[in-house]
């Protein structure tokens, strides 16, 4: 079965509405999981709409974080959110426009599995930072732990079997423990550490969790935006009746994220 994409990035606001206040308390809990001090460099890689920059200017009181991503439109959404110390630029996570050893630390969200060379940017945020300096990720947990995301693509699949190429948990077998510390040590980095990180996702009715995939901000957007109207409205029936739905008409449900962190060794060999 050939695998589809559906891919895109170019609205800002719809991203935040679909995925991005369910990113914000994810980097939150990732910035305090990392445990770093203040007026160290930061380089968030595929920055999206700036929640983990965001994160990182609020908690940790940076000496400066530039973060980049290959969405202008993204980038133009995180300059406007995130203000000084902050900065943003566009460019590729697999070929950062910066100085080798630059910053402190390094840190992507949500963004690995959409490179298409991951290990390539590992390599690239590991090159960024100084010896000793800290290599740091999450994503989320598409096969098991993305819940609202699980139930759309069962029901996707169960309205039409060839949506199964498109299944985000099929797609990113990278977003596991094992995959991820792979790409971690084949990089070079050393002290690697993983942990889980869970956020409840709560929606105030079918209609807050349905509408978000109307608007063509990701894969799972992008798949319902390519649809016919009619196979658009099954998809929504059997996602209306398949998802759990609480007595009051919201439906609680739980994201998964895995986060894993590496240090640069601090002499060679190390």
């Amino acid at each position: 079965m050939k695998e589809q994409r559906f891919d895109t990035w170019a609205a800002g606001d719809a991203y935040e509405r679909y995925m991005g206040r369910w990113s914000r308390p994810v980097a939150e809990e990732f910035v305090a999981w990392l445990g770093c001090g203040e007026g160290l460099r930061w380089l968030d890689v595929g920055c999206g709409t700036a929640a983990l920059t965001a994160a990182v200017a609020a908690r940790c009181r940076p000496r400066m974080v530039v973060g980049c991503d290959r969405s202008a439109a993204f980038v133009r959404t995180a300059r406007a959110a995130v203000p000084a110390p902050a900065c943003f630029v566009v460019a590729d996570g697999v070929s950062l426009p910066v100085r080798e050893a630059a910053y402190d630390v390094a840190v992507s969200g949500l963004a690995l599995n959409f490179f298409p060379a991951p290990g390539t940017a590992v390599a690239q945020a590991s090159r960024a930072v100084r010896p000793g300096g800290l290599v740091a990720s999450y994503v989320w947990d598409y096969a098991e732990g993305m819940a609202f995301l699980r139930h759309f693509w069962d029901a996707a699949v169960a309205v039409d079997p060839s949506a199964a190429a498109s299944h985000e948990g099929r797609r990113f077998p990278l977003c596991r423990p094992d995959p991820l510390r792979a790409l971690w040590t084949g990089a070079g980095l050393v002290d690697v550490s993983l942990s889980p990180i869970e956020v409840a996702t709560v929606f105030s009715g079918f209609a807050d969790l349905w509408e978000p995939f109307l608007a063509g901000q990701g894969p799972a957007p992008g798949y319902v935006s390519a649809l016919p109207q009619p196979a658009r409205d099954r998809l929504r029936d059997t996602l209306r009746e398949t998802v759990p739905t609480r007595p009051d008409g919201s439906i609680a449900l739980t994201a998964r994220a895995w986060a894993i962190q590496g240090r640069k060794p601090a002499r060679a060999g190390t």
